[in-house]
């Protein structure tokens, strides 16, 4: 009996001994850091976290612990805090206030429509909150538009600031009433027949004209903004008219494709939006648009609701929606109020709210530094392993599904639409990505070949970190490819 136990016991050392080895790794794998060296980007200047769900340690840390620049990652930080404090059905209103008596459906008076930060008040919506203004039975206001932006005490930056590109749409500022994000759309239509590009605006104010020199061609589409020159000028003699030239080319290949500016303040852009869609469907409107203030005591005659916040989280996530992340993360300071007067939004109880949130959480970023909460920005910084956490808390969470449903899908939608396609990370990978000058970043999930769910954080902060994405690629590969880990 003796002889038999020690038998079984040492076949179990030896069966031990060939077993192999857990896959676990302090560094990089061989092939990512190759593709660093030949992109000319050391070790030093990217901060990796790879962590198992489930598993009590990561596979992969460098340099998590250092505080860096994460891009439009941080999104993943404003989102979450989102779903959590304000939940996935919590909506914006929109107030529209009568200054005035209406009588047989004429306001003799001043419309006032006061905003809370609705994000999504695209061109879809506020036609929206115009039809159901009319169906109030309101057909007629004889003074003026009011638009109240109260709800908001930030700074009165300046909006070329960031990259001197001030009519760049993901440079626009925060407003409590941001109609369409003030933004108008160049559609861009090949047509080879005529040998030309036809390029249309949307909306259109009168105050706008365009100036289009652009060549067709045949080539691939590629990075077909890079082979347009956008040149935007004020007309000397009226302030709020531009004249818009395009030169370049563009490719028949591109089919439609839309490029997007923001050239007028609120009060003009709004007017012009206004009144097109107000007489569109047979309204009246004899004033002007002016900013002011709703005044008090009176009850709203309308009151518009915006999409639910995990909608709009998705076109956050997934298309990198800098101005929608924004105001949401001014709204995280008022979360928690059953009041939406809870006036003013800013940026200092938004972040009071955030790091009280994450204290309640459990988790401690003092390396930390939240400006905006869209990642547009220079001063921002987590680290990769605080990401990690981030990622960690809201897969343990209750909107969990409506999160990770917020983020592109590589080699299927978003910014991962055209990324990993025809391989085998093609549609395992829940990814947001982030782009700016001297910064690389992604995070998210991914399922590896075995359909264990995977944490990747990865963020590059050097002069060539747009020449990181084939290591950034390499490592999702590596991670799909690798046999299961063991503790």
């Amino acid at each position: 009996m003796v002889t038999r136990w020690l038998n079984l016991c040492l076949g179990l050392l030896v069966a031990q001994a060939i077993l192999p080895d857990p896959v676990f790794a302090k560094d990089l794998p061989p092939a990512v850091k190759q593709k660093l060296q030949q992109a000319g980007i050391p070790d030093s200047a990217v901060g990796v976290y790879v962590h198992e769900i489930g598993a009590s340690q990561p596979m992969i840390v460098v340099n998590a612990d250092v505080a860096m620049n994460p891009a439009s990652v941080m999104k993943l930080l404003t989102t979450y805090a989102g779903l959590e404090l304000l939940g996935p059905a919590y909506t914006w209103p929109t107030m529209l206030y009568a200054n005035g008596k209406i009588t047989d459906g004429v306001l003799k008076g001043d419309l006032v429509i006061k905003g809370y930060g609705d994000p999504k008040l695209d061109l879809e919506n506020f036609w929206s909150l115009i039809y159901r203004l009319r169906q109030t039975g309101l057909h007629e206001i004889s003074g003026n538009l009011v638009l109240d932006h109260t709800h908001y005490d930030i700074p009165e930056d300046d909006p070329g600031d960031f990259d001197g590109q001030p009519y760049r749409t993901y440079n626009i500022l925060p407003e409590a009433l941001l109609v369409n994000y003030r933004t108008s759309s160049v559609h861009l239509f090949p047509q080879p027949e005529a040998n030309k590009v036809r390029a249309v605006v949307d909306p259109l104010p009168e105050s706008l004209h365009v100036q289009n020199n652009l060549k067709l061609t045949q080539g691939d589409c590629g990075d077909w903004r890079s082979a347009l020159s956008v040149d935007v000028q004020k007309s000397n003699e009226e302030e709020n008219n531009f004249i818009i030239t395009l030169d370049g080319s563009y490719s028949t290949q591109c089919g439609k494709r839309s490029y997007l500016l923001s050239l007028y303040d609120s009060a003009s852009y709004t007017r012009d939006l206004f009144r097109r869609l107000w007489t569109q469907q047979g309204g009246l409107f004899h004033g002007d648009v002016v900013i002011g203030k709703a005044p008090a005591g009176i009850s709203p005659i309308k009151t518009y609701q915006s999409p639910p916040l995990v909608e709009v989280i998705r076109g956050i996530n997934k298309f990198s929606n800098n101005i929608a992340a924004r105001q949401l993360y001014l709204t995280l300071g008022t979360a928690g109020s059953t009041r939406p007067d809870k006036s003013p939004a800013t940026l200092a109880k938004s972040e009071a709210a955030l790091k009280q949130w994450l204290t309640t959480k459990q988790l401690n970023f003092p390396e930390l530094i939240v400006e905006n909460g869209s990642g547009l920005s220079r001063k921002e910084r987590i680290s990769a392993k605080h990401m990690g956490q981030i990622l960690q808390a809201a897969f343990k969470s209750p909107v969990m599904p409506e999160f990770i449903s917020s983020l592109p899908i590589a080699a299927v939608d978003g910014t991962m639409r055209n990324r990993l396609t025809g391989t085998p990370v093609s549609g395992m990978a829940h990814m947001k990505t982030g782009t700016l000058y001297n910064v690389v970043a992604l995070a998210g999930y991914m399922l590896d070949s075995s359909s264990q769910r995977i944490i990747v954080v990865f963020f590059v902060n050097h002069d060539k970190a747009d020449q990181a994405r084939r290591a950034i690629d390499s490592l999702l590969h590596w991670i799909y490819d690798r046999p299961p880990q063991t503790d």
